[in-house]
């Protein structure tokens, strides 16, 4: 009778854990979903805003090596003097791109493990 109750106790731990793991895996595909697609909308969205921004960017620059160039009577040194500005915050942004990758290691960081 007690081997009866033992094996009887056995069978149904066996079934807890067996559901437990299955569980748990469950939990764990969902859990992998969540982050990947905060992740994959994140990068949707820097990617919009930033082509944007970019396009916005190029316009703007054109404008401002126009206006440059009339100030300074030649239109060259305009286009010269925009680009020597985005040469340097080129190097600026190389320079300290540590700076920069600390936010977004905390962003993606907590994304990933909340």
């Amino acid at each position: 009778m007690a081997l009866e109750a033992l094996k009887k106790d056995f069978t149904e731990a066996e079934a807890d854990v067996k559901s437990y793991f299955e569980h748990s895996e469950e939990y764990l595909k969902l859990k992998i979903f969540k982050i990947l697609m905060g992740m994959i909308t994140s990068t949707a969205q820097i990617v919009l805003v930033g082509a944007i921004a970019l396009l916005a960017l190029f316009i703007l620059s054109f404008a401002a090596s126009y206006a440059i160039g009339k100030i300074l009577e030649d239109d060259y040194l305009g286009f010269i003097i925009v680009g020597t500005f985005y040469v340097l915050t080129g190097i600026f942004c190389s320079i300290f791109r540590e700076r920069l990758n600390k936010p977004l290691l905390r962003k993606f960081s907590k994304l990933y493990f909340d």
